[in-house]
């Protein structure tokens, strides 16, 4: 290309470049000159320099009228500055374009046009820098233009952008950090116009923003556009990607959110014009995904290589912070900006809050007590909650109040800052849920739920010990930190049960060595909330409202099954990718059948049992005729996230199972789906959780690759206790002698046949003489509530340590 003295080509143009061309600029001639020879498509352009903007200054007076209009700017009213502002940049506009810098200009413009075609519309965006500084940020202070259509409307949006330095948003931002105005320039990109109004656009991480999770590319895309998501003003689908096994060959989409994309903002149809429009996204568009699976794997494989470049630049590991958009015209993917993430890549991984109050509560104060869960303390408005139908109106930050809480409250549950029951124990739902989302709860308050009143401010503690205080009024309380570094790593393997996939990048920067218990029916009630085999068989659905739930769940699927496998395995993916490479185990679902029946269209495919904890579950649903397809689903899709999303770190583990003849069936039934033990490292373990599995623990070891105790199934049955029911509730007790000889005879005979044997209950850290005499056993891998872990890690330690140097 010709030699220019105001013309910088893309492919001239690199990071070193940001004191001529501006940091934004340098970026796009790093992208065009490093990442399209990869194959990342980046939209060629020009830069018109810092030199241009000062040739611009140097005509006439302009520059002495600016000093002369700035002189006091600083101390100058917000209607003064304004005024200011408007007359700065009349005075940068008049001052027009020398001839041989419009010249330049105009010859890189038809340049571009011979590249791309006549029909070619260019964006001119703004790029400051400053002399002294030229790694200082001016993002967002300067106007940018779309839509420009030939040489005259160049011309005229050149003007216009070097007269934008002295918007009044960009002199106050100049003014408040102490940057000369005389020593920042502005620069120009002019480059093509990705016709993302005729398809989508977005942005794109390199990372999780909410919990720094580096693993994974995170991509948000509407319809249209990209200024209405920076904007919020609609909700833009959601998708991730793995970046670990994408790179071992592996092209699936990890997890998908359907975003409402309520509007789509386009270019008015006239040449130069600057009148962008947000029409309503058509009802059956919204339904759909703006991007297929195809589309998201090639943005994923663009933010990998970028980070890859930026990092190898930079010499440090760089999460990258990206913009793209696809090309209605030509139907191919550009990145249009990249940039070094600056929020969630700062947050520190390796620290634990501890929360305590600033001084001791009034005794007077306490209202109720319970069981404490987690060890947090919240504050917030109570609201009392009987049924389902309540839920709608339960608002963000409020606390949650009720008798007992039921599966399908999962989603009001996220929303609240604490949960407080008046029945249950440390293994209810309401207990689990608190433990998964990270925040507190007291549960089984009883009679003393009579002291709280709907609608006043209680503060709730959990942090002190195994009981639970509910207070009235909000308390000042603070929140310390522990550094993860210093938490010491036993030889037991500690482990953790997970059900939400919500949480699953947040838990894994936890010093743990694996998931011990995924429970998948979790991920049917809150992710799928329809019944497996209602969308196996949806003609066999008799009741009218639960048909067209169904339709309206599985919509934009092939069929019910197809959304039930694209759910469930996106929901263990999401889980095991939050791991990886460190095992998790998933247990098959466990639901009661009064539980499956609550299910969208469940009703019909449920039997009534008077007993639902000892009937027809677990196991002996699997090879049944009554649920045979639904458990086909089941494996179909942990066949998906093991085989097609690469995630080999996933077992499988089948619960309550019964006798050997049943665990025989269950493991050729998984073979007839595709889930063949030891092919492809399978493993499958049995949950250990009925007296039979003991008694019968040399079978069991034969058939299965391991063992995982369910200490609270096991208490039950050994001591012939429903664990549900308050007037019996204090004969529920893990200590008990016959439950711990249970446990030695499950350890002891696990070993003896080489299996791993470990325990996904509560008992270990609810009860320090519980983990001594696991670890005293022997015993694998100890799995418990995240909240639990770090302070069984410690416990477990030192009893590691004593029985050394005993």
């Amino acid at each position: 290309m010709p030699h220019s003295h105001y013309i910088r080509w893309f492919e001239c143009i690199s990071l070193g470049d940001i004191a001529e061309v501006g940091g934004k600029t340098a970026s796009l001639g790093e992208m065009y000159r490093a990442l399209a020879p990869q194959g990342i498509r980046v939209p060629n352009g020009f830069a018109i320099t810092a030199n241009a903007y000062r040739a611009v200054l140097d005509q006439g007076n302009t520059r002495d009228t600016l000093h002369e209009l700035l002189r006091d700017v600083g101390n100058a009213g917000g209607d003064k500055q304004g005024q200011i502002a408007a007359e700065a940049r009349k005075a940068v506009y008049e001052s027009g374009l020398p001839d041989d810098l419009a010249r330049e200009i105009t010859d890189a413009y038809v340049e571009l046009c011979e590249q791309y075609g006549p029909q070619l519309r260019v964006a001119v965006r703004s790029s400051a820098t400053a002399e002294d500084l030229p790694d200082a940020s001016f993002a967002g202070q300067h106007d940018s233009f779309l839509n420009i259509g030939d040489s005259e409307g160049l011309l005229e949006a050149c003007r216009r952008c070097f007269a934008s330095l002295f918007t009044e948003r960009a002199i106050s931002y100049r003014e408040r950090n102490g940057f000369d105005h005389f020593k920042v320039a502005l620069t120009i990109a002019v480059m093509k116009m990705v016709r993302a109004d005729l398809a989508a656009s977005g942005v794109m991480f390199s990372l999780d923003t909410d919990s720094g999770f580096r693993d994974v590319v995170f991509i948000n895309s509407a319809y249209g556009l990209g200024e209405n998501i920076v904007q919020g003003a609609v909700d833009p689908d959601e998708f991730y990607v793995h970046k670990p096994t994408y790179e071992q060959g592996h092209r699936c989409v990890l997890r998908r959110q359907l975003g409402a994309k309520q509007q789509t903002l386009v270019c008015d149809e006239d040449l130069n014009s600057q009148e962008l429009h947000n029409i309503d996204t058509p009802g059956a568009r919204r339904e759909i995904y703006s991007l297929d699976d195809d589309d998201v794997l090639t943005l994923a494989d663009y933010a990998i290589r970028t980070e890859k470049h930026y990092s190898s630049v930079r010499g440090v590991d760089c999460p990258m912070d990206m913009e793209w958009a696809k090309d209605g015209d030509d139907g191919q993917l550009y990145l249009l900006q990249a940039r070094p993430e600056t929020v969630a890549s700062q947050k520190p991984r390796n620290q634990l809050k501890r929360y305590h109050f600033r001084e001791k509560p009034d005794s007077e104060s306490l209202r109720a007590s319970g069981r404490a869960i987690g060890t947090g303390i919240a504050s917030g408005t109570l609201r009392r909650v009987d049924s389902v139908d309540q839920l709608a109106g339960f608002g963000d930050g409020e606390v949650l109040f009720a008798e007992s809480t039921s599966p399908d409250w999962g989603p009001a549950m996220r929303r609240a800052a604490a949960l407080v029951t008046e029945r249950g124990g440390r293994t209810c739902h309401a207990a689990i849920v608190a433990r998964e989302f990270g925040i507190p709860a007291v549960v089984g308050i009883g009679d003393e739920g009579r002291n709280l009143q709907a609608g006043q401010i209680v503060t709730l503690s959990c942090a002190q010990g195994d009981v639970g205080r509910v207070y009235d009024g909000e308390i000042p309380f603070e929140v310390t930190t522990i550094e993860l570094d210093h938490v010491p790593r036993p030889e037991t393997r500690m482990m953790i049960n997970l059900a939400s996939p919500d949480q699953a990048f947040r838990l894994s920067a936890l010093p743990c060595d694996g998931v011990g218990l995924a429970r998948m029916e979790f991920i049917v009630n809150e992710h799928i909330m329809a019944h497996p085999m209602a969308l196996a068989h949806p003609e066999r659905v008799e009741d009218e409202k639960d048909r067209q739930k169904l339709q309206q769940l599985t919509a934009g699927h092939e069929s019910g099954g197809a959304f039930f496998i694209e759910k469930l395995s996106e929901g263990i993916g999401t889980i095991a990718a939050a791991f990886y490479p460190r095992p998790v185990i998933v247990r098959t679902s466990d639901f009661k059948t009064n539980e499956y029946a609550r299910l969208v269209g469940g009703a019909g495919f449920e039997p009534h049992e008077e007993n639902p904890m000892l009937g027809f579950r677990g196991a002996a649903r699997y090879a049944h005729e009554a649920y045979a397809d639904g458990f086909a689903l089941e494996c179909a899709a942990l066949k998906r996230a093991r085989e097609a999303m690469g995630l080999d770190n996933i077992k499988v583990m089948i619960p309550f199972c019964r006798r050997i003849p049943e665990g025989e069936q269950v493991l050729q039934a998984m073979a007839d789906h595709g889930l063949k033990q030891g092919r492809n490292g399978l493993e499958v373990y049995v949950m250990c959780e009925i007296p039979n599995n003991v008694v019968q623990i040399d079978a069991f070891s034969q058939l299965f690759d391991g063992i995982s105790i369910g200490s609270n199934d096991l208490t039950q049955l050994v001591l012939g206790v429903d664990r549900d029911s308050d007037i019996v509730a204090f004969d529920f007790d893990e200590r008990d002698p016959g439950v711990l000889e249970m446990l030695r005879l499950a350890i002891e005979g696990a070993q003896r046949n080489g299996i791993p044997a470990g325990i996904c209950g509560e008992a270990p850290s609810n009860y320090p003489e519980v983990a001594e005499y696991l670890v005293e056993l022997g015993i694998d891998s100890i799995s418990l509530s995240p909240d639990a872990l770090l302070r069984t890690i410690e416990r477990v330690a030192a009893i590691e340590e004593k029985k050394k140097s005993g």
